[in-house]
């Protein structure tokens, strides 16, 4: 499995932007290959449905019939590379592709909310009840300390990676690192100047 698939075209953002491909992808980047009836029962669709977006998925280059794994019945398929990803920048460049991106970045949050749900507390010792968990601050950087942070916490995620991989206590382990500027408080109150002047004659505060 290659390490990662480098999208520059918008429209093929979007092809895995769709809610099931983006599923599927992801169940075949984590437990391996799987023929579309295997994923159709895992995500709740008919092995047709699931069938048509994995060839979509193919078509595009995000994974390919896994030839170690045939089966006789059905395509048996493989994830080409372990994650997807793109530049924002260049992508912002046309409004196609800043809704590729946008669409892509609610899925990713989708995805966070839904690991948050399954994660049962019940289920897990002691040294994984400390260690799992999110955390969230509100700091004041600039741009380009904001993007310095990203790629030393890209870096740590690598080497602490490498560092422990085969360790046999090892589990799957969902991260997220993100950052956005806040939106000014005007914004977010829907106030300023031309909202004052948008009011109805006689109201009052």
């Amino acid at each position: 499995m290659e390490e990662a698939f480098k999208i520059s075209d918008p429209r093929v953002l979007k092809v895995v932007a769709h809610p099931l491909r983006v599923r599927l992808l992801a169940l075949l980047r984590a437990d391996g290959p799987a023929t579309a009836s295997e994923l159709g029962r895992r995500v709740g669709e008919s092995s047709g449905s699931t069938s048509y977006h994995l060839r979509e998925l193919a078509k595009f280059g995000f994974i390919e019939e896994d030839p170690e794994q045939r089966d006789g019945r059905e395509r048996r398929w493989r994830s080409r590379h372990r994650y997807t990803s793109w530049d924002t920048d260049q992508m912002s460049e046309t409004p196609e592709g800043q809704e590729a991106v946008k669409i892509m970045q609610l899925r990713q949050v989708a995805v966070l909310e839904q690991a948050v749900q399954d994660y049962d507390v019940a289920q897990w010792p002691a040294e994984w009840l400390r260690a799992a968990g999110i955390s969230d601050h509100l700091v004041k950087l600039p741009a380009s300390a904001l993007l310095e942070l990203m790629e030393r916490i890209e870096e740590l995620v690598q080497d602490v990676t490498a560092r422990h991989a085969g360790a046999p206590d090892a589990e799957q382990v969902h991260l997220w690192v993100g950052g956005y500027p806040r939106a000014h408080a005007a914004e977010e109150a829907g106030e300023g100047k031309e909202a004052e002047e948008a009011e109805e004659p006689g109201e009052g505060r």
